[in-house]
């Protein structure tokens, strides 16, 4: 493929950035719209995200599914991540993606997030969670941190700020986990970081 033939999309979502939020969630990429079942973050309904959430917080993998089941009740999680103080955004902010499908295997970023900027507009932020490897190598990238483990994390430093770093099970089913695996990891994080209970 030429170079005047390839073609980048620019992340189509504001950076979802609540105040006071202690906690940024930050994914690669989102899949082509036409997976999408709301216009918010992790839309497509085959993700487990929003399951993995209701879980963790509700006990109930169905609690942020609208009421016939078939869609995310985008308004229902909006509420709740500003009540609980969690920022959303993803590390990519142009891409190109190099087979017709959402794998993080086959999307080249070609424009990072500048993160220097969002932390500055986050200044409560204590923890970062990427739901990935691309967007946990994409990060290692802007900061001096070591690869945490999966669940895991390091930490690194932003001006006066000691910013812990998790690398998060992804919440794709293509993660081989079972969900109430990963709603346990992601439970061990929210009581790591605290305030969330």
């Amino acid at each position: 493929m030429k170079t005047d033939e390839i073609k980048t999309e620019i992340h189509p979502l504001e950076p979802f950035f609540p105040q006071g939020a202690r906690l940024l969630m930050m994914g690669s990429f989102p899949p082509k719209r036409e997976r999408w079942k709301m216009d918010f973050y992790y839309p497509n309904f085959q993700n487990d995200m929003w399951r993995i959430f209701g879980l963790v917080f509700f006990d109930d993998k169905e609690h942020f599914l609208t009421a016939d089941k078939k869609s995310f009740c985008e308004q229902r999680i909006r509420d709740f991540l500003i009540r609980q103080g969690i920022a959303l955004t993803d590390s990519g902010r142009e891409v190109v993606r190099q087979k017709d499908n959402a794998s993080d295997k086959f999307l080249e970023i070609v424009r990072k997030i500048d993160l220097s900027d969002v932390l500055r507009q986050l200044p409560h932020c204590v923890a970062i969670a990427t739901t990935g490897q691309k967007a946990t190598d994409t990060l290692l990238s802007l900061v001096e941190a070591s690869q945490p483990p999966v669940g895991g994390f390091s930490t690194f430093h932003f001006e006066d700020r000691t910013i812990r770093l998790y690398r998060m099970p992804s919440s794709s089913r293509a993660y081989p986990k079972p969900l109430p695996e990963k709603a346990a990891v992601y439970k061990r994080m929210f009581g790591e970081v605290g305030g969330f209970f």
